[in-house]
This record gives C-alpha cells, structure tokens and sequence, in this order.
C-alpha cells in the first residue's frame, strides 16, 4: 500500500480548507490554482538550486527550455 507524500497531503488539507471557506460561493478555477501553488515555489526552488541555469532547470525539470522560460514569464520569474 502506497500512503500519500507530504506534499499530496498538503494539498488535500489546503482544498479542504478551500471547500470549507467557499462561503456559498462555487469553486471556480481549482486546477489553475493548486498548479499555480506548486509549480511557482517548485521553478523558484529549481533554479536556485541550479543557480538560475535554465538549462540545467529544464533537464532537471524534464521539460523543454522554452516551455521553462514561458512558465517563467508566467510567473515573472527571471
């Protein structure tokens, strides 16, 4: 039996808490959120890690160096 990382176990707590705080109104745009979430604080992570090498990112990332750059740019990241 495979049990949940920390980092699934924190999403499900955070939409539970994003369920419980909906006030009435309908969830809107969940997928965009939690990927927003992660991705930003995992491409920050990354390329500091690499010392701001977008190559050495992408190949860590196992992405494409210009689909790293336009992520970049979405979150404005340099």
């Amino acid at each position: 039996m495979q049990t949940d990382s920390k980092l699934s176990l924190a999403v499900r707590e955070s939409l539970d808490e994003y369920f419980t705080h909906l006030d009435g109104q309908p969830p809107h745009a969940i997928y965009n959120m939690v990927l927003g979430c992660v991705e930003k604080p995992m491409l920050e992570y990354v390329l500091n890690k690499v010392g701001g090498n977008q190559s050495k990112a992408a190949d860590m990332l196992d992405i494409n160096r210009n689909t790293l750059r336009k992520k970049m740019a979405t979150y404005g990241l340099e």
